[in-house]
This record gives C-alpha cells, structure tokens and sequence, in this order.
C-alpha cells in the first residue's frame, strides 16, 4: 500500500492564488491540499483540526505578518513551511529573515500568465512541497520521502562542462601547480542556516570560498548581503570574472551556473548560461567538477543539507582529483538528501556533524601548505 499522501496547507489572503496553489499542488500524485486559509488566525484553526505536513505561507496577511506567524508557529509546534511570495522574484531582506526563522524554502507566487510560466511554477511548487515535507525540524518527526515525480530530463555537469577521458584527467592534474587552498560548498534546502552557522565561524583571514546555494533568481543577492553584514569574511553574489581572494566569500547567482577557472596559480570565476544540471541552476555538480578540473588537489569540497542528490557526483570527481572531501552528516542535515548520496557514491573522505564544518575548513587551511609541499 503507498504511502499517504503530504497534506499542505495553503495561508494566502487572495482567493486566487489561493485556488491557483491547489490546482498546482493537487496535480502531484504525492500532494493533497488538506485546507486553506485567508489569514493566521483561520490558519490556527485549522491546524487544531489536523496537522499539515508542509504549510505554504504569503508574508503579507491581514491581522498578523507571516513571519511573525511563523516565528510562533516553530517555537510552539514546528511544522516545514514554505514561504510563497511575490517578493521572491525580488530577492527581498524579508525573505531571508523567512528564512532565518525557521521556513524550509522560498518559492514565487505561481505564475500563470503562459503555458510555460504556469509549467515552470508547478514544477519548482510541487518539489518544494516534497522537499519541505521530509525537513528535519526540531521538536518533529522527519517523514518518510515522497516518491519523486520526474517531470523533466536530469542533466549532468557534462551539459555545461565536457567530461575528460581518464588519461586526459590524469595529464591535466599532473600539471596543476601548488596554489592558494580553494573551498566549496554546495547546500540546498536547509542550507540557507548551515551556511549562515559555518560562514560566522570563520576568521576574515580564511581560504577563498566559492558556494552554491539553490536559491531563486535575484535572491542570492540578497542572501550575501545578509550573511556580509553578519560574518568576519567578506561575501558577494559572484560576478563573471571576479577574482578569488582570501577572506572572500563568493555566492553563484540564483538562476546561472558559476565555474571556477584556473590561470597559472591565480583562480577566477566565471558565470555561465546553461541548462538545469541534477535539476538545479546554479549547479553544485558544475561548480565541483569545475573545482576538480581546475584546482584538483588544492580545494576542499563539503556538500551540506539539500534534497536529491545534486553534488554528489562532483564531490566524487573532487575526491578522485586528489581533494579533500566532506559531507555533513545525518543528524545535523534538515535534509539528507545530497550527503547521503555522496556518502553512497564513496565521495565523501570525512563525514561531520554542522557544527564541525568552520573547524574542519581551519584545520585544512591551516594543514594546506605542509601537504602540498610533503
């Protein structure tokens, strides 16, 4: 017998997008809208009368904001939210804020105005949904996943960065001269946090760090933003060219692929169109193969929290490489999706809890020169 279905309840103060969310949500085999609401307060009721398994939640309601609901809402019964938001084609502080207090993902208010619009925002609306439904939430039980519903080709790095042959790897790595240690990190859902929680730990005078967050379009920005005002190390939303220095911390775009280049000892970044790799762009598989093609040796790659498995096959090329390999562990992922998939795949040299993570990326800055020069 399959499993039952994920019930989402829908907090929105319009009607039609309110109708809008449950034809979109109810066209997945794995989804049902079990209720919706005009505002927090039909919302509570509702829940008294059956608890969701994934919320999706407008921030502006009438009678009490969003966010001040879902901070109630995670320190009394934490149940994964979603945040639907016309603000999240805008990359909107508040967004982050969301997410800071507690919501799993940020989607776009559907999008209904062509065929392909309304195609894009059901598929990015129903795989949050599925997503969020298996977050790790304190105080709550992690549900078992969902069945995952196929609703485009899965592409790989070779999409945007051509595979080598194992001899022409083996030449190129041969040639990689002894560089400045690169890190990165690759997240999806829950990463927003985990990243936050590592980036704080860090002096300002830490390796160069590239990262892919999965995040909307025009959102990363604001993302870095929030993380610079917070961290010792400086961090940007990357731009096409943009050189890799210590104690700078560079984020892929929402929306293109970011690919780290290589000129002698000196590395840039470049930011590339492309398909959807492993279903996301930016891709953590683009940016580790890049990592593996261009610094071999001298990086240190780490995929935390995050649904599916995109990263898992880049952290393997990474390792393969000669890099350093890391992977967050069960315990302390929201989702244990890409880690438990790199682990499988034998990508992931060390396995550690979050809290570990700024440590571990120290400790190998710290080693880096005695191990490039043993």
């Amino acid at each position: 017998m399959p499993d039952r279905k994920i019930r989402v309840l829908i907090v929105d103060d319009s009607a039609a997008v309110r109708t809008t969310l449950t034809d979109i949500i109810s066209s997945d085999p794995a989804l049902e809208v079990m209720a919706t609401a005009a505002d927090p307060y039909i919302a509570v009721e509702r829940i008294r009368q059956e608890v969701p398994d994934v919320i999706f939640l407008d921030i502006e309601l009438p009678r009490m904001d969003g966010i001040t609901f879902l901070k109630k809402m995670m320190s009394q019964r934490p149940i994964p939210v979603v945040i639907c938001s016309s603000h999240a084609s805008e990359g909107s502080d508040m967004l982050i804020k969301a997410l800071e207090a507690g919501a799993v993902d940020v989607v776009p208010k559907p999008r209904v105005d062509t065929v392909e619009a309304l195609h894009d925002s059901r598929a990015r609306i129903c795989a949050a949904a599925r997503n969020a439904a298996e977050a790790r939430l304190k105080g709550r039980a992690v549900r078992p996943p969902a069945p995952e519903i196929h609703v485009e080709a899965k592409l790989t790095a070779d999409a945007v960065i051509p595979p080598r042959s194992a001899a022409r790897a083996a030449s190129a790595l041969a040639t990689i001269p002894v560089t400045e240690p690169v890190i990165c990190i690759g997240a999806s859902t829950g990463g927003t946090e985990a990243l936050r929680d590592v980036l704080v730990e860090l002096p300002a005078a830490s390796p160069a760090i590239l990262i892919v967050q999965h995040m909307p379009e025009r959102f990363t920005a604001a993302f870095a933003r929030r993380l610079n005002g917070l961290c010792q190390v400086r961090v940007k939303e990357a731009e096409d060219g943009d050189v890799l220095e210590a104690g700078q911390v560079l984020i892929a775009p929402g929306g293109r692929h970011m690919t780290l280049q290589r000129t002698g000892s000196r590395y840039t970044v470049n930011i590339v169109d492309g398909p959807h790799v492993s279903r996301h762009r930016p891709s953590v598989d683009v940016l580790f193969r890049s990592a593996a093609y261009g610094a071999g040796r001298n990086a240190l790659g780490i995929l935390l929290t995050g649904m599916g498995d995109d990263g898992a096959r880049g952290l393997l090329e990474m390792r393969q490489a000669g890099a350093t390999t890391i992977a967050q562990d069960e315990e302390s992922s929201v989702v244990f999706g890409m880690p438990k998939e790199a682990i499988a795949l034998g990508a992931a040299a060390k396995i550690v809890p979050l809290k570990r993570v700024a440590q571990e990326i120290t400790t190998y800055a710290s080693r880096a020169p005695l191990r490039d020069s043993a």
